[in-house]
């Protein structure tokens, strides 16, 4: 592995575990009132649009980081749903 891939790695990795706290906090409090729908679905469309893009350049970074990030962001979504 090179070091450009293992830069994009823990980049990926740092910005993928930034939603964990937001994650943690809304299941923890059960409220998801601050966090807005257009925000989320705004990004999640960004996510899954890097994600495509990553799998056609065959990126592992952009693949794993995006595809991870749109997994918790979903689960975001789902936890603002099931709390509203």
């Amino acid at each position: 592995m090179d070091l450009i891939t293992i830069l994009g790695l823990v980049a990926g990795a740092l910005t993928t575990i930034a939603f964990l706290p937001q994650m943690f906090q809304i299941w923890r409090t059960k409220s998801a009132k601050d966090v807005s729908y257009i925000m989320l679905i705004i990004f999640m469309s960004g996510l899954f649009m890097w994600l495509i893009y990553g799998i056609i350049l065959g990126a592992l970074p952009v693949i794993l980081a995006n595809g991870v990030s749109l997994f918790f962001n979903l689960i975001i979504l789902w936890l603002k749903i099931k709390y509203r």
